[in-house]
């Protein structure tokens, strides 16, 4: 059974657009590179129902099993630990 890693990001103030594109990239990366990602898409919100949250995160993965590789995955860990200094963020993980 796939398993559907949402992210809802909320920059903090400070940071700049080129930051915050260097972190978009960052994520789309991981794409080809984390074991078990089968699709994953970031974008950014349009509409006000977000609570202030402006971009998101998916990532649909073999199982939870392979949520578990991507969450300790050295690429992950580089890509979400500047990111967790740059941004709140809210995770939900689900079975598809």
């Amino acid at each position: 059974m796939a398993v559907e890693h949402m992210v809802w990001i909320k920059f903090n103030d400070d940071v700049s657009e080129a930051r915050k594109r260097e972190h978009l990239d960052g994520l789309r990366s991981l794409k080809g590179k984390v074991p078990g990602i089968e699709k994953l898409a970031v974008g950014e919100n349009f509409t006000d129902r977000s609570g202030g949250f402006t971009h998101g995160l998916l990532v649909t993965l073999t199982s939870r099993d392979a949520l578990k590789v991507y969450a300790d995955h050295p690429e992950h860990v580089a890509v979400a630990g500047p990111l967790k200094a740059d941004a709140e963020l809210r995770a939900l993980d689900f079975d598809s």
